[in-house]
C-alpha cells in the first residue's frame, strides 16, 4: 500500500481518533509548543504511534505545497474502492451527497465538512474525472474526510439507478432547473447530486435524477454558486425540512 502525507492539526488529530488504518508516524515541527501540539502528542502517546520533532524545512520537503501548519502525519493512501462499505437501506434518515466531476480538492474538503456538519451518511463521487481524497482534500476538510464515507463509484449512473430502485428520491441541482430547492419535499431518503465546477451536471446523471432543482437567485447577473457553496446551501435546506418534521 502506498504511504502518503496528510498535514493540519485538525486533519491529524482525526487521523488519531477517527481513522482507519491510523497513522504510521507524526512528524512535528520543533517549534511547535502550543495546546494543540500538547494534545497531539497525547493523543499518539496513547495510541502508541510513533511522534518525532523535525524541521519545518523537512516538513516542507515531505509535503511540497501543503499547508501542514507545522505537522504531517504518515497515513495509508486513501482507497476508495468498496462500495461494500455503503449502506444503502433506504430508511427515513438517510441522505447521501454524490458529487458528479468536482476536480478542486478544496471543494470536496468543503463538502466533506459541510456533509458532517449536516449528518450525511456518505459521500459518493465517480471513479474518474473527479479529485479522490488526496492530502489537500484531507486539509480542506479539517478532519470530516476521517469521519464521513466516500465512496468511489465505477458508474455513477448506473449507481444512481440503483439508489432509485431501493427508494431513494434523487434531487439534482441546476441553474437551469424547473423547481426552486425551497418548493421541494427533501426528507425521506434522500440523494443529492450536484455538478462539476466546469460542466454542472452531465447530461446522463440529470436524465437520472428524478426532478431538477435551482437555488432562487435575486440577481441575473449570478450564473451560478461555487459547487460547495451550492452544496452547502442544498443540504442545509434539507437539513431545515428534515429536523422540521422530526419536531412536529
Amino acid at each position: 500500500m502506498a504511504e502518503t502525507y496528510i498535514g493540519g492539526f485538525h486533519a491529524v488529530i482525526a487521523a488519531i481518533e477517527d481513522g482507519t488504518p491510523k497513522p504510521r508516524e507524526i512528524l512535528l515541527a520543533e517549534t511547535r509548543k502550543d495546546s494543540r501540539a500538547e494534545r497531539l502528542l497525547e493523543l499518539a502517546a496513547k495510541r502508541k504511534i510513533t511522534v518525532r520533532k523535525v524541521s519545518r524545512d523537512t516538513l516542507d520537503l515531505r509535503a511540497p505545497g501543503l499547508r501542514h501548519q507545522g505537522v504531517l502525519a504518515e497515513i495509508e493512501a486513501a482507497d476508495l474502492g468498496g462500495e461494500e462499505i455503503l449502506d444503502l437501506q433506504a430508511t427515513p434518515d438517510r441522505m447521501l451527497l454524490v458529487l458528479d466531476g468536482v476536480q478542486d480538492p478544496h471543494n470536496l474538503g468543503a463538502c466533506l465538512r459541510t456533509s458532517e456538519a449536516v449528518g450525511v451518511n456518505a459521500v459518493i463521487i465517480p471513479r474518474d474525472r473527479a479529485v479522490g481524497v488526496t492530502p489537500a482534500v484531507r486539509s480542506a476538510a479539517a478532519g470530516s474526510a476521517e469521519r464521513v464515507p466516500v465512496v468511489a463509484v465505477t458508474n455513477l449512473v448506473r449507481k444512481l439507478e440503483q439508489l432509485k430502485q431501493l427508494g431513494y428520491w434523487t434531487v439534482g441541482l441546476d441553474a437551469e432547473g424547473g423547481e426552486s430547492l425551497y418548493d421541494v419535499d427533501l426528507t425521506g431518503p434522500l440523494v443529492l447530486v450536484m455538478g462539476g465546477e466546469a460542466e454542472g451536471l452531465r447530461r446522463l446523471t440529470r436524465e437520472t435524477c428524478d426532478r431538477i432543482v435551482k437555488i432562487p437567485m435575486a440577481s441575473e447577473r449570478i450564473e451560478s454558486l461555487n459547487v460547495s457553496v451550492a452544496a452547502a446551501v442544498c443540504l442545509y435546506e434539507a437539513f431545515r425540512q428534515r429536523n422540521g418534521k422530526r419536531k412536529k
